[in-house]
């Protein structure tokens, strides 16, 4: 059995990194270390029936939401204003909002849209035209995937420390937080409304 000599085994390690090298090229894309760009659509309204359509036009265009905050604006007054990027297939994803000043009602109209197949991503506050503040949810339904069940429970309280009982309380049966607003609502004053799930 002939043996290899030193210079044959230095050769068939350079073939050998050569060739691993060469793979690693293959497997890394080409523009790893490129900067990644995005577009951005703004949208801003009075009304979330307005805002909802606006939200459903822009997933069309492949826009999916980013965020979503209510205020006071220089040009518009009272708005909700919603931030929706470029990032995804053309119709993927659809949209629902839901606005109420009665907590009952929000979790009632949750559970149905969650049942649909849409899921909770964001929550803001509006000022509505009666005078009083609703809390608007923002719910996306993913076309293109399976989108898991979930039940929902409303924490509604003028009170910080009962809302940690009532968030405790809720952790314990298997809930977790979702988003919290501060709020005067026409109900119930000024209301700390907390949004929780849990998986089906």
């Amino acid at each position: 059995m002939k043996i290899p000599s030193t210079d044959s085994r230095a050769i068939t390690r350079a073939v050998a990194l050569s060739f691993a090298g060469a793979l690693l090229c293959l497997l890394v894309p080409a523009r790893a270390g490129a900067q990644t760009s995005y577009d951005y659509r703004v949208l801003a309204t009075s009304k979330t029936s307005t805002l909802e359509k606006e939200m459903n036009e822009a997933a069309e265009a492949g826009f999916r939401f980013s965020f979503v905050m209510g205020g006071e604006t220089v040009v518009g007054g009272s708005e909700g204003v919603a931030v929706m990027a470029k990032g995804g297939a053309s119709g993927r994803y659809a949209y629902r909002l839901l606005a109420t000043s009665k907590t009952s009602t929000m979790q009632k109209e949750l559970q149905e849209a969650s049942d649909a197949g849409f899921q909770y991503r964001d929550q803001t506050v509006f000022k509505s035209t009666f005078g009083g503040q609703e809390v608007v949810c923002i719910l996306e339904r993913d076309k293109a995937g399976t989108n898991g069940g979930f039940d929902y429970k409303l924490l509604a309280t003028t009170k910080t420390s009962t809302l940690e009982r009532e968030l405790r309380e809720a952790g314990s049966a298997g809930y977790e937080v979702m988003g919290m607003t501060v709020s005067k609502t026409v109900i119930g004053g000024k209301e700390l409304v907390a949004i929780t799930r849990k998986a089906k």
